[in-house]
């Protein structure tokens, strides 16, 4: 008989999931009578400090063949915990771990985990459970012509918005990423009704201040926006019109290193102002130079992007702390905060700075950062980051779902796993960060969606997947399998955002082929009103904005259950070969008939109903 503790079953930890410091927790561990324990400990580690916390747990009674232990206790002090259990029998003292997804073992395994987060952390309403949409500006919508006198130069401007991005290297060997389609701001306003449609609340664009590239990840001047977008002007006309809409803008900010041609850096020795053209520069103590002015060091070795010193005082107060600083700037122009472009390579201290000061300016703004993994126990340099447990991120962008999703309906994991995979995320998150996750399918940095989906393999040449069409049968799989998923990113907890032309079923593998042009004059019809459906059904349902989630497994449906207050969202797909009639209020289903007060369910379908 083994020992029984689940920390993601509530009958034996309450409340689910993290705990605000100071905030009263009971745990139950269920000990076979056999034993015969002595004395149970609850033994917590401080991940930061190594601090220990000892709790002891009293039995309450008999329960069949097992002794139950059980303990209320409270942490003041926020971070990350891990713990075990010490139980002491006749003879000596043993560990308790964690096996396997719910199992526990005798002396060796994984600690549980714990966070505890700040009394006062929260994330305002308007970005939780909302519906995102994030824009490649250069690729999404052309209104006018921009004055370019000023724009670094050399670039090249696509005639033909269907031309295949630039991907082949210059004689040098470089990849420039310096071709244009001319897409800018006032495209982006022009098509606000557009993405409204939608049920878009939240705009994330990715950068937008000036650079060399057209990605803009190697930033210029921070407080211009780049000549090929526009002005200051058209920024604060898109903000004052989405604002009309409803619509908050979320901008990105790239800051653990600029750009080499930068006013900055200045490696062209262009501007006259940077660190390399000027010894006496301001910004020289921004970078780390082990031999002035050739040899720095620079984001993941590329050279024409340095790394930049964060906690340099000149650097904070340029970036976060001075009242003209870069953050206040495009808060006060409109913002509604940032996106922090590589969080894992920024130091914990110069995000709390940048969270701190931007709440400051505006109550209800945003800080999301980019993190790949768990974003709660995430270690990047050899060091456990405190994302959520130090007050540093809102929230983060989502490839765990994302992961988890595809995995799922591409029958590489069964719904047991899929249902694990998610739960962790929510037991590992704050509440209030899991509402607001960014849940997506596809991203700038990843392949479109009904790629991943299709079947098809990717090819193992930039020119072959350059020209890669996906045949009939890999799009028809593709949209049938991407129904399905896009139900369960608007499902799951967090914002779902689309990225730009996912809506309409765009086409390409990794970076550039996933940042074609917006195919406004071919719009799968079919996929834009999943979409336009689906927004309107997170929009409609506060269970899908800030409810619980549960899941009930069967050998042939997988049912979500999303609770708030009085309101139950059950989300149901079928897994089985067998069709299935189900009661119930339908609100959106697919590979189904509705009957009166009832859904038949085929195969791969799926329903949701609201009561």
């Amino acid at each position: 008989m083994r020992i029984l503790y689940d920390s993601k079953n509530l009958k034996y930890k309450t409340p689910f999931g993290c705990l605000k410091a100071g905030e009263v927790c009971s745990i139950r561990l269920d000990i076979p009578s056999s034993c015969m324990a002595k004395e149970v400990i609850l033994l917590f580690i401080n991940e930061h400090t190594g601090k220990e916390h000892r709790f002891s747990m009293s039995f309450m009674r008999k329960e069949d063949m097992y002794d139950i232990y059980s303990l209320k206790f409270s942490i003041d002090c926020a971070g990350l915990y891990f713990y075990k259990f010490l139980i002491t029998d006749e003879n000596t003292t043993f560990e308790l771990y964690k096996e396997g997804k719910y199992d526990t073992n005798i002396g060796s395994g994984d600690m549980w985990q714990l966070s505890v987060y700040e009394k006062d952390f929260c994330v305002p309403n308007v970005f939780k459970g909302k519906v995102m949409y994030q824009i490649f500006p250069d690729r999404f919508n052309k209104e006018g012509d921009c004055d370019l006198k000023n724009k670094l130069t050399p670039f090249y401007i696509h005639e033909n918005k269907n031309d295949t991005p630039h991907f082949k290297p210059n004689e040098n060997g470089e990849v420039l990423n310096n071709d244009f389609y001319g897409g800018n701001l006032k495209g982006i306003e022009k098509k606000l009704a557009y993405i409204k449609s939608l049920g878009v609340s939240i705009i994330y664009l990715n950068p937008i201040f000036k650079a060399f590239s057209n990605h803009r990840y190697d930033t210029c001047d921070y407080k211009k926006i780049d000549e090929m977008l526009g002005t200051e002007a058209d920024f604060i006309s898109l903000c004052k019109a989405a604002y009309e809409m409803g619509i908050k803008i979320i901008l990105d900010g790239v800051f653990s290193h600029t750009g080499s041609n930068s006013i900055y850096f200045d490696s062209e020795k262009i501007f006259g102002t940077g660190a390399v053209s000027n010894e006496n520069s301001p910004y020289r103590q921004w970078y780390n130079f082990s031999e002035y002015p050739h040899k720095f060091d620079a984001w993941w070795g590329i050279k024409t992007l340095p790394a930049v010193n964060e906690l340099n005082d000149g650097y904070l107060d340029y970036i976060i702390r001075d009242n003209k600083s870069v953050i206040s700037h495009w808060l006060k122009l409109g913002a509604d905060g940032f996106r922090l472009d590589v969080a894992d390579e920024l130091p914990d201290e110069f995000i709390y700075l940048l969270r701190k000061r931007v709440k400051e300016i505006k109550k209800e703004s945003f800080v999301l950062g980019e993190v790949w993994e768990d974003a709660s126990n995430k270690i990047s340099y050899g060091k456990r980051r405190k994302y959520f447990v130090g007050s540093e991120l809102d929230s983060v962008m989502n490839y765990c779902f994302k992961n988890a999703i595809i995995d799922f309906v591409c029958g590489k994991i069964a719904a047991e796993d899929f249902a694990y995979r998610v739960m962790e995320i929510c037991e590992n998150y704050p509440a209030d960060s899991l509402n607001s996750l960014m849940n997506f399918l596809s991203t700038h940095d990843t392949a479109r969606i009904i790629n991943s989906l299709s079947g098809c393999e990717m090819p193992n040449t930039k020119e072959k997947q350059a020209e890669y069409k996906l045949s009939k049968e890999e799009r028809s799989l593709g949209t049938q399998r991407l129904f399905t998923a896009a139900f369960l990113e608007f499902v799951l907890p967090g914002n779902a955002c689309i990225y730009y032309g996912d809506e309409i079923a765009m086409e390409g593998f990794g970076d550039p082929f996933c940042r074609r042009y917006y195919e406004w004059d071919n719009k799968n019809e079919e996929t834009y009103l999943l979409f336009k459906s689906l927004g309107e059904m997170k929009n409609s349902c506060p269970a899908l904005q800030n409810g619980d989630i549960g899941f009930e497994i069967t050998d042939s449906l997988m049912i979500i259950k999303r609770s708030c207050n009085s309101e139950v969202f059950k989300a149901v797909i079928n897994l089985s070969d067998e069709a299935h009639i189900l009661k119930g209020k339908c609100v959106i289903c697919h590979n189904a008939d509705k009957l009166s007060g009832a859904t038949v369910l085929r195969k791969g379908g799926f329903v949701a109903f609201k009561e």
